[in-house]
């Protein structure tokens, strides 16, 4: 196996592609596409943004919500990262329902069959450019992506993740092996 130096480029995958959404000062709702994110402790979500009016609002509100994107919808949350709030609505150009949450002052987009509401708990940086730490109060979930026992199902919900060496969306795909039970062939 031949191998070849990138210097310091970062190439893990897959990138989740997470839609925050937040509320302006004057309550119009905005969304944007996140990559850069995840889940930090068991019920908080990290996402690091730069300077664009979800982190504004974010920073201003002390909320949001973060969905999970979908292959069903896979061009509304391109559209969310292409778009900058600071220019147009995209709640409005992207014909996406967005309605309060009910937990946090932020909007949740019905379309999507999963969201968390988050809190505000930390702040790395400011308006411009942050590291946010959110509790995550609320689950909401589309009975639609449950299994018989209540869980999610992600092979019935299909989320996207983002291929940043080909620019490409991909479908969460295939199982491979079970976790806490493919390892043991090595005990």
């Amino acid at each position: 196996m031949a191998f070849k130096n990138l210097g310091n480029a970062g190439e893990l995958f897959p990138q989740s592609v997470f839609i925050v959404s937040s509320y302006a000062e004057d309550g119009t709702p905005n969304a944007m596409n996140v990559a850069w994110g995840g889940e930090c402790e068991r019920h908080s979500v990290c996402i690091n943004i730069g300077d664009h009016k979800t982190t504004e609002n974010i920073v201003a509100k002390g909320a949001f919500t973060v969905a999970p994107a979908d292959a069903a919808h896979v061009a509304e949350a391109d559209y969310f990262g292409i778009a900058t709030g600071n220019k147009v609505n995209k709640a409005e150009a992207s014909g996406m329902t967005f309605v309060p949450s009910e937990f946090v002052d932020a909007p949740v987009i019905e379309e999507f069959p999963l969201t968390m509401e988050c809190k505000v708990t930390d702040i790395q940086g400011d308006a411009h450019g942050a590291r946010i730490v959110g509790e995550i109060v609320n689950t909401r979930v589309s009975e639609s992506i449950l299994d018989e026992e209540g869980r999610v199902d992600f092979a019935k919900m299909r989320p996207i993740v983002y291929d940043s060496t080909r620019r490409i969306y991909r479908v969460v795909g295939e199982e491979v092996g079970g976790a806490w039970e493919a390892g043991k062939a090595f005990m």
